[in-house]
Formats: C-alpha cells, sequence, structure tokens
C-alpha cells in the first residue's frame, strides 16, 4: 500500500501540447510531445504510445495530465523529461487523462 505522504510526492500537472512529432527510432510506435506546463515548472518533453488513438492534429492544444517530478530518462536519442498518464487498454490502446474545462497550465492534480 502506498501512504498518503508518498502520494503526495507525486506531482500530477495539468499541461497543454504545443508540438506533435512522429516518433521513428521508438520500438513501438510513438509520438514525442511538447508540453506547457505554466511559468513555474515550463516546457517539458516527452515521448507517448498513442498513435492508435490520436492523431497529431488532434492533440496539438489538448490539455492533459502529467507525472512532472520523475527523473528525465533516455529513450534512443531522445529525453524524456515528464510521463503523460492515460487509461491502458487491451493491447496496449492508451485514452489521455485529461480535463474536461481548460484550466491553467501547471495546476496540481488532487
Amino acid at each position: 500500500m502506498l501512504s498518503w505522504e508518498e502520494f503526495e510526492k507525486i506531482e500530477m500537472r495539468i499541461g497543454t501540447i504545443l508540438e506533435v512529432n512522429d516518433f521513428p527510432e521508438a520500438r513501438k510506435p510513438a509520438y514525442q510531445l511538447t508540453i506547457d506546463f505554466g511559468d513555474e515548472i515550463g516546457i517539458r518533453k516527452t515521448s507517448a504510445q498513442i498513435t492508435k488513438r490520436y492523431s497529431k492534429e488532434e492533440l496539438i492544444g489538448k490539455q492533459i495530465v502529467a507525472v512532472v517530478n520523475f527523473p528525465k530518462k533516455q529513450i534512443g536519442k531522445f529525453m524524456s523529461e515528464c510521463l503523460v498518464l492515460g487509461s491502458v487498454g487491451a493491447e496496449n490502446d492508451i485514452i489521455l487523462l485529461s480535463s474536461d474545462k481548460k484550466v491553467e497550465n501547471g495546476l496540481r492534480i488532487g
């Protein structure tokens, strides 16, 4: 079991996707995302295996939930700086977690 104190250490924040690029070097189909988390956190990059459900065009401007306080992770030549969250269905079919209303980038999820 995770304690409440441990849970509070995880920083889940709202960010807006600014840029989406193909990631042909990835082992599984993925996009490279550039996400704005507001003034305090800034712009972060990550990759996400969300090509089954999302086109690059529909992701631009979408607000998503991500963990922003994990260590950076090298994925091939790409450095991932946050972890985008989503529900994982059969065969790694991922639906992104998002806000149902537009909110300020960087707001903490609690």
